[in-house]
């Protein structure tokens, strides 16, 4: 049986896909499982400097498997909140102390959890085919993937409540609009679209990098003067490395740097 997420390296880059497309990748216990290996892995891993997510065949994740749902499901309510805690909850926990960044290439739908971790990720990239929706209403559920967390800080409250409340969908173009995804291209040209941005951060120095994802998330939790202090000790410690020297040294001669990670 082919694993339900899979990992692959190349050029820096760790390309996880979700990897059940005749159920449109709907979460269950293995992909749950197979997620957080493949996300531990990159992080371990120093031949991985940026992630993508994405899904295999014609969708991105629609979500918890409905198969698993209603009255033939254990609804016990500390069942229910185990789940939600230790399975559902387990990538956008992962996702606040991931260090590297990870970008979400969004193939076809996105929807309930599906769409929380397309969010929990730093950076959003649509093909021309995607949609999104917040479903948890229909299902007279609520956003347990963090829907309720993440969409706010990305298109505002108002926008927001609009998607949750009403779970309507809204296309990717509509998604650039509001601000959920930083780019729209064509479906065939999304993963190479995707790799091109990820080449460029994998490109610059790795320390740099994870230092000023961290920053960006700490900062949005910290008053002023906290965020400047963090930030002059992290300024102190990337000058002590040998990244620092060689791209300073690259710049004055005029060619390409090489780095290390520190």
């Amino acid at each position: 049986m082919a694993d339900a997420v899979v990992l692959d390296v190349q050029d820096d880059i760790g390309t996880i896909t979700f990897n059940r497309p005749e159920k449109r990748n709907a979460l269950t216990a293995e992909i749950y499982k197979d997620l957080a290996e493949c996300v531990n892995e990159c992080r371990d891993r120093e031949d991985v400097r940026v992630a993508i997510l994405t899904g295999a065949g014609k969708a991105f994740c629609a979500g918890g498997d409905l198969s698993g749902m209603g009255s033939h499901a254990d609804n016990r309510a500390h069942v229910t909140k185990q789940h939600i805690w230790e399975d559902v909850q387990a990538f956008p926990k992962m996702m606040a102390t991931f260090d590297k960044p990870i970008i979400a290439a969004v193939n076809g739908a996105a929807t309930g959890a599906g769409m929380d971790y397309a969010m929990a990720c730093d950076i959003r990239v649509a093909g021309q085919s995607a949609k999104f929706a917040e479903t948890y209403a229909r299902l007279g559920l609520l956003p347990g993937g963090g829907g309720a967390y993440f969409l706010p800080r990305l298109v505002g409250k108002s926008q927001a409540l609009e998607l949750l409340l009403t779970a309507e969908f809204i296309d990717a173009d509509r998604a650039l609009e509001i601000g959920l995804v930083n780019h729209v291209f064509p479906d065939a040209e999304l993963l190479d679209k995707t790799r091109a941005i990820a080449t460029k951060i994998a490109a610059l120095p790795p320390f740099s990098i994870r230092h000023i994802k961290r920053m960006v998330h700490n900062c949005a939790q910290v008053e002023l003067a906290t965020a400047l202090d963090l930030v002059s000790s992290h300024i102190a410690i990337a000058k002590g490395g040998e990244d620092h020297l060689e791209a300073v040294a690259a710049f004055k001669e005029k060619r390409a740097a090489t780095f290390k990670g520190f």
